[in-house]
């Protein structure tokens, strides 16, 4: 069927092509589109070429800073119907950029309305209500555009010209900076201080051999609009100037009034709202103790002032550290100096190549704009020439044009003029053959003689072109060069609190049952045993702490999970299953809680009758997941772990599921982070079948307290005198409990 179809049609004069061939061009020839005529900027002018349009087509409407300003949506008109035919809201979105004092750091627009906040960059008008001029940067700009300095090319419709690149006579690309996404490229630029630049470029054309390090004495840093802190280390910063990217840490300027933290400016590009948020969001989950109240108390006269009220007591620096870690009040920036060449090639320039392109850029120009008025000089000088001649001859030129038919060829000839002298002489007014007038030409000539000298002068001397550039950067810098803004100073990275340092410091007990639910009890009063546990479910283990330690679960396999205990749910709740917090194992259960310092120490031990001590500093662990810590036998399981007391000689007490209880010396257990430890009781080798011998509680029994022994819902105290009777080597057998009580559940040792 298909050849059939294709036989029946006619290709004679279609162009065929491989279908790979074809999109792999059509893809290129877009890729170099974006990249030369959307995203990336040119190295003159700094400008992408919508950007460069809106200005051309503000400049033709005659939107001057000292002009009457007009609806925007007439610019963005013009804008798209003469040369960029795009959508007019991306068209209007570059424009409010340009005008955004927040966002550029030399605005080229000057916008009446609303154009947005630092809150909400997008919130401004719609076109058809703001109104735009251009500001008096722009002149920078614009001021040399018709006076022959750049080259002209058709656009869309080839009905219009517009200038290839405007005319810049400062380097706009590094003063307001630009971020582009291309296809396989993109562009971060910083926006820079032109005073500092323009002393760069002075240094930079006196020593064409400048270092970066040169003239980073100069250019000390990226300049951004809205301030704050650049604490970025010099020796990366110097990075980026030697090799065109990296990135830059930013941070929000504060001072304190009384006990209040006064945040009064932000890093480039971050919302105070949205930094409010993040705090208030610290404030409402309670992990930031330390704050008091949080108000923002910007207005026209201060667009930035986030004040932040702490707790008496409260390091300033410390949270301020925390607060630059954990929101936005601290930026990283990146920078990647990849912009379109002179030669229309995109690549990365270093700080020395970006400042010389332009130079090399801004030569050219002048000796353009110097070339181009020598050339009107020398025009009118020819045509005074022969004016002069008309009227030294007044009579006789008088006669020959009105005796003569065709005057102008009589004229070239009698007078030895050119055509445009003789058409000059012709064109002349009446008025103009006033005596005086012969004085008036004269004087003009002595005036353009003198500047076709300097204008020569100039186009033949390197030095006066670099001296008449220089004297040009420095009058714009005076004309719009302004104080830093951005403070450079080198800083210690920001570090947020620790987790405990987050939580109030409250006694709670940590209560696990025998399904797996957790709950924190305020105080240690409380008795856990007669809390509500679910249908089906019973208390089985707790321990007492404060709530800004980590509580510590271990699970039937031996892993250690931690969890702040303070994030733990309300006693008056009846908790939540630890699996939904962490992911253990498949079938495991959780046998035990522990809570405490790094350094409290607790007894763990399986039911096969092997423990050791450990630290809880050793078994922490972030990972949902947990940690391995005791090595327990296929089918067995760990026995509830014991709190060790501080500086206590201590006894170790072991019992068996047949009611065989021994006590030994805590000495002649190990001190271990992980593994299975030393047998504590012997058991005739657990194979974990109905009915076989295996441990079933171990505890710590400080000296001269006592033993509890609980079976179901009864209990008996051995006070520490009795104990002897039950006391021997490790690893002993131990001896068999009264009758009535060898059903063993728990054991618990108190002072």
């Amino acid at each position: 069927m298909g050849s059939q179809m294709q036989n029946s049609l006619n290709l004679e004069g279609v162009e065929q092509q491989p279908l790979k061939e074809y999109t792999e061009r059509a893809y290129l020839d877009y890729s170099m589109y974006v990249i030369l005529d959307r995203a990336l900027p040119q190295v003159g002018d700094g400008l992408k070429p919508v950007q460069r349009r809106i200005i051309y087509a503000m400049s033709e409407l005659g939107l001057s800073s000292t002009s009457k300003p007009k609806k925007s949506a007439r610019t963005v008109g013009d804008v798209i119907g003469k040369f960029h035919p795009h959508g007019d809201s991306a068209c209007y979105e570059a424009m409010v950029l340009m005008a955004q004092g927040f966002s550029y750091r030399y605005p080229i627009v000057i916008g009446q309305g609303n154009w947005g906040s630092t809150d909400d960059p997008k919130s401004f008008a719609a076109m058809r209500y703001t109104e735009s001029r251009l500001a008096p940067y722009a002149k920078s700009l614009l001021q040399e555009l018709g006076q022959g300095t750049v080259d002209w090319t058709p656009n869309f419709d080839g009905t219009l010209k517009e200038p290839v690149v405007l005319p810049a006579r400062l380097p706009n690309l590094l003063l307001n900076g630009t971020t582009g996404i291309a296809v396989g490229m993109s562009t971060d630029v910083p926006p820079h201080n032109l005073n500092e630049v323009a002393s760069a470029l002075v240094h930079l054309i006196d020593n064409p051999k400048a270092t970066v390090a040169q003239l980073m004495k100069h250019v000390k840093g990226p300049d951004f609009p809205t301030g704050g802190e650049l604490v970025s280390p010099r020796e990366d910063i110097k990075e980026i100037y030697t090799t065109g990217s990296g990135t830059l840490r930013l941070r929000a300027a504060y001072k304190l009034e009384g006990s209040d933290i006064v945040v009064t400016s932000l890093p480039h590009q971050i919302s105070g709202a949205k930094v409010q948020e993040q705090i208030a969001a610290q404030m409402r989950n309670k992990k930031l103790p330390q704050v008091d109240d949080l108000r923002d108390e910007s207005d026209h006269e201060d667009p930035t002032r986030l004040v932040i009220s702490k707790k008496r007591g409260v390091d300033v620096d410390q949270l301020m550290s925390h607060l630059f870690s954990t929101t936005s009040l601290e930026r990283t920036l990146r920078v990647n100096m990849n912009v379109i060449a002179l030669d229309g090639r995109p690549r990365m320039f270093n700080l020395v190549e970006m400042l010389k392109e332009w130079l090399k850029f801004r030569k050219e120009t002048v000796k353009n704009r110097l070339g181009h008025r020598l050339q009107i000089v020398m025009d009118r000088l020819h045509i005074l020439d022969g004016l002069l001649v008309a009227y030294l001859n007044i009579d006789e030129v008088i006669a020959i044009i009105r005796e003569e038919d065709e005057p102008k060829p009589v004229l070239m000839k009698r007078f030895k003029l050119s055509d445009v002298q003789a058409e000059a002489i012709l064109n002349l007014r009446l008025r103009n053959l006033a005596k005086l007038e012969e004085f008036k030409i004269k004087g003009e000539q002595e005036e353009l003689q003198q500047e076709r000298d300097v204008l020569e002068k100039i186009l033949k001397s390197a030095a006066r072109l670099k001296t008449l550039i220089k004297k040009e950067i420095l009058e714009d810098a005076e004309a719009y060069g302004d104080a830093r803004r951005t403070e450079i100073v080198e800083r210690d990275a920001a570090q947020a609190f620790d987790e405990t340092e987050l939580v109030a410091s409250e006694p709670v007990t940590v209560v696990l049952s025998q399904a797996g639910y957790a709950r924190a009890a305020k105080g240690h009063e409380i008795d856990p045993i007669v809390l509500n546990y679910r249908s089906g479910d019973s208390y089985l283990a707790s321990a007492q702490g404060r709530s800004n330690q980590l509580a510590m679960f271990i699970d039937s396999t031996g892993r250690v999970y931690s969890v702040m205990a303070g994030t733990l749910p309300s006693a008056r709740g009846q908790g939540e299953p630890l699996s939904s917090r962490f992911k253990p194992p498949d079938g495991a259960a959780f046998c035990g809680a522990m809570i405490g310092d790094n350094e409290q120490k607790y007894l763990l031990a399986s039911d096969a009758g092997y423990g050791f001590i450990t630290s809880l500093g050793d078994l922490v662990s972030r990972n949902k997941a947990g940690k391995a810590v005791l090595r327990v036998p296929a089918g067995g399981r760990p026995v509830v772990p014991s709190l060790v007391p501080r500086d206590k000689e201590c006894l170790i007490a072991a019992v068996s599921s047949i009611g065989r209880l021994l006590l030994f010396e805590m000495e002649e257990l190990p001190e271990l982070a992980k593994g299975k430890g030393n047998k504590l009781i012997n058991i005739p080798g657990p194979k974990y079948k109905s009915g076989d011998e295996k441990m079933v509680a171990a505890c710590v029994v400080p000296e001269d307290g006592n033993l509890l022994v609980y079976t179901g819902t009864r209990m008996m105290t051995i006070k520490w005198d009795d104990l002897d009777d039950y006391y021997g080597d490790r690893a002993l057998r131990g001896s068999l409990l009264p009758k009535g009580w060898r059903k063993v559940e728990r054991l618990e040792g108190v002072e």
